[in-house]
């Protein structure tokens, strides 16, 4: 269903991505925003997903102006390398391969972006900064709370994780209270519950969350 392609962004820099196609003509298109563990086996299977539902997928390989090819697992040996690649990304460059991923994606109709762990805040990064998106869903994005100051150009739902140690539900409660317009969503789970390759995966909390993501896509996808 997938193939791996190169994008090139606006600064002429190329990055690898990961494209997958519907069976049939495309509803619309998605961009998958990675965790800080890169477009691996999981993020693949993400996209897989979406273009399972009927939608065209790019999962942009955003570590790769970094370190080219980087796909890490989720045990504790991973975590300082993929925390050492995240600290090395700029993000107004990492934007502009967003927004690459975006124009591709554009060709299978109105483009929604749905990211995971630090990809949740690139979701709302983009959403609030990028043009050609016409719905955005952030799951567990640690950075949103220190960019509330930012608006959306197109609707947004956010999840979250009420046993998250790296996300406090003080900060939740900040994005609530800074954007009551946006659909926040909070689950007896921990972060990257969505992940059924991580520990910390919660089945029924995955499931909900995403059946409340389908559906928005659906309705601002057209």
């Amino acid at each position: 269903m997938g193939e791996n392609i190169n994008l090139t962004a606006k600064d002429g820099a190329t990055i690898g991505a990961y494209r997958s196609a519907p069976a049939d003509e495309p509803k619309g298109g998605m961009v998958v925003l990675q965790e800080i563990f890169g477009v691996n086996h999981h993020i693949r299977a993400v996209a897989d997903r979406y273009a399972a539902a009927g939608y065209l997928a790019i999962a942009p390989a955003l570590f790769d102006r970094v370190e080219p090819g980087v796909e890490l697992g989720y045990c504790q040996e991973d975590r300082p390398r993929a925390m050492e690649i995240r600290g090395k990304t700029k993000l107004e460059e990492t934007l502009a391969d967003i927004e690459a991923a975006i124009a591709l994606a554009g060709a299978g109709g109105s483009v929604g972006v749905v990211g995971y762990c630090w990809g949740g805040t690139l979701a709302w990064a983009a959403a609030t900064r990028l043009s050609g998106i016409s719905a955005a869903v952030g799951y567990y994005g640690g950075g949103i709370a220190g960019m509330l100051n930012e608006q959306p150009r197109a609707p947004v739902m956010l999840h979250f994780g009420e046993r998250d140690k790296h996300i406090p539900l003080s900060d939740v409660e900040k994005i609530r209270a800074a954007h009551p317009e946006i659909p926040v969503f909070v689950y007896p789970a921990d972060h990257g519950f969505n992940c059924d390759e991580r520990e910390s995966y919660d089945a029924a909390s995955a499931k909900e969350a995403q059946a409340r993501t389908f559906a928005f896509f659906a309705e601002n996808l057209g």
